[in-house]
């Protein structure tokens, strides 16, 4: 498999893990002193952060697996626990938080796939089959964990010095992330970029403190605070330390030391939910743009469209408007532009480093358990600094994105959702309201003899095929493809929205052997 398709389908893979990451914040949320106050469901969403590199070990085994089977998770969780614990033997200050999961994952879910099948001698078939996966994953990772346990401090320094240039280049870093952000959604690798900055980037060590106060007030909610590990290591239990964190609400907090833990916290997300009052930088410009930029683009390509066909274009477009306003899953209403207008898409991924840029320009830090929509900004609106200002920048964002997406679908004719072309209008079968629909992609695909892997993602089909020509895009349109991203030789991904994962398990359900040639295409 070339790097570009190997690169999707770990971005693919990658969703498992973070998909936990809603109730684990909910949770974390729900239970601290300024709402709910209840302590044991507090923990019960910090043991989630606390033991994320873990899933992504198990939800990329399995995710890179041939079938999804659990033996490829059981197989991840020990060569997580091997790789871990043989690099942390050889040197003690070996910490690859979330990178540990990732390369467990990829070890376990390539053992899977060359070991699931394997026939051993009688004496030994007990040990054959799925059973020898986790065996070999562990005796995998034992060498990575040796290699890991000598190399990775070079590394670790360099993932460092990479992250300080990233934070301390300020505008430019944020400009330049929230941009490819953005622009690596067609192919479906921004997953892999956020995994850094949002699990990886900069470090704090979790300290618990009491009597904590600012500007002479108590602040009876804050129980912990994240801190730099280097000032961490000079903390003693019961003195009072003043701590100091730039851009903050309270950039002095004045608390009593009661305990300086082993818990270490990485990457802007986990520090944000951790007590790191500096954390958010690489998430607060996402609310701008998913609560009222999008839905402001949404409005400029309705009012855009025809008169005739506003009726037809208007509820798509509001439905998908909503979920990003809400939930801040985005990419239903940016697949129905992107490809059309990709122009109108540039001016989404520029405006979207311009909105990382201007919300940290005002000094706002904002942060998400998985999107940035209504439900995780007025859930961490208790954790956030200056939330009220991010309000009025979102606004400012929701008129920009209107008022620029009107102006150049009108001067430059831009194609929009009711403003295609009369031979590009989806036109989806009949058959597929009788179930068929799944079949009809198949057979416009080149059949199962044509397919050698079929997954999916939130809003894509992501296919490796023997013979990529055979695929009609043409037909894959009016089937109801929103669009056709070609990575490398082999790989094809067919952007559906939400049904790509019923469809997916569909295509798979069609038995190999099935005629297909009764189907009709449109």
């Amino acid at each position: 498999m070339n790097i570009l398709g190997y690169a999707q389908k770990l971005g693919k893979a990658l969703m498992l893990p973070i998909a936990t990451l809603p109730i684990a914040a909910l949770l974390l949320r729900l239970g601290q002193g300024d709402l709910l106050d209840i302590p044991f469901m507090a923990q019960a969403g910090g043991a989630i952060f606390s033991n994320l590199p873990l899933l992504f070990g198990l939800g990329i085994a399995i995710g890179l697996s041939k079938d999804g089977n659990g033996a490829a998770g059981l197989a991840g969780a020990v060569a997580y626990f091997v790789l871990t614990a043989t690099a942390t033997t050889i040197n003690a200050d070996v910490n690859m938080s979330f990178f540990g999961g990732i390369f467990a994952g990829i070890i376990a879910g390539h053992c899977y796939n060359a070991f699931h099948a394997t026939r051993l001698p009688e004496w030994l078939a007990f040990f054959a089959g799925k059973r020898l996966v986790p065996i070999m994953a562990g005796l995998i990772a034992v060498v990575a964990g040796a290699i890991a346990g000598v190399v990775w401090p070079g590394v670790q320094n360099g993932l460092d010095a990479l992250a300080h240039a990233v934070s301390s280049s300020g505008a430019v870093g944020q400009f330049v992330y929230g941009t490819l952000n953005r622009a690596l959604i067609p192919v479906g690798l921004h997953h892999v970029l956020n995994s850094y900055f949002w699990f990886g980037l900069g470090t704090c060590q979790e300290v618990l403190v009491t009597g904590a106060q600012a500007a002479g007030q108590a602040l009876p909610a804050l129980q912990q605070l994240c801190v730099d590990p280097a000032l961490a290591k000079t903390l003693v239990a019961g003195q009072s330390h003043t701590f100091e964190f730039a851009n903050s609400v309270n950039p002095e907090i004045t608390a009593t030391v009661k305990e300086v833990t082993e818990t270490v916290k990485s990457g802007d997300l986990h520090r944000f939910f951790g007590g790191d009052k500096s954390a958010g930088a690489f998430m607060n410009g996402f609310f701008p743009v998913m609560m009222f930029g999008l839905p402001g683009a949404a409005l400029a390509m309705y009012l855009a469209a025809p008169a005739e066909k506003r009726s037809q274009v208007g509820g798509a477009l509001f439905s998908v408007a909503l979920c990003s306003f809400l939930t801040g899953i985005t990419e239903p209403l940016e697949f129905m532009f992107v490809f059309l207008a990709p122009a109108l898409y540039a001016m989404h991924a520029v405006f979207t480093g311009l909105s990382l840029v201007v919300a940290n320009m005002f000094g706002t830090l904002h942060g998400f358990g998985f999107s940035a929509g209504l439900i995780d900004f007025v859930l961490n609106w208790g954790l956030a600094t200056k939330p009220f200002v991010l309000l009025l920048i979102g606004l400012g964002f929701g008129a920009l994105y209107f008022f620029t997406f009107s102006f150049a679908i009108r001067a430059f004719n831009l194609k929009s959702p009711g403003r295609e072309d009369d031979d590009e209008a989806v036109e989806v079968a009949a058959d597929a309201k009788n179930g068929d629909l799944a079949r009809q992609y198949l057979k416009a695909l080149g059949g199962h003899e044509n397919l050698t892997s079929i997954d999916a993602c939130i809003t894509r089909l992501r296919l490796t095929l023997k013979d990529r020509s055979v695929a009609d895009e043409a037909v894959l349109k009016k089937l109801g493809a929103k669009g056709v991203v070609k990575l490398g030789e082999n790989n094809l991904q067919v952007i559906l929205g939400p049904l790509a994962e019923i469809v997916a398990g569909e295509m798979k359900a069609v038995g190999a052997g099935e005629d297909l040639s009764g189907i009709k295409l449109p």
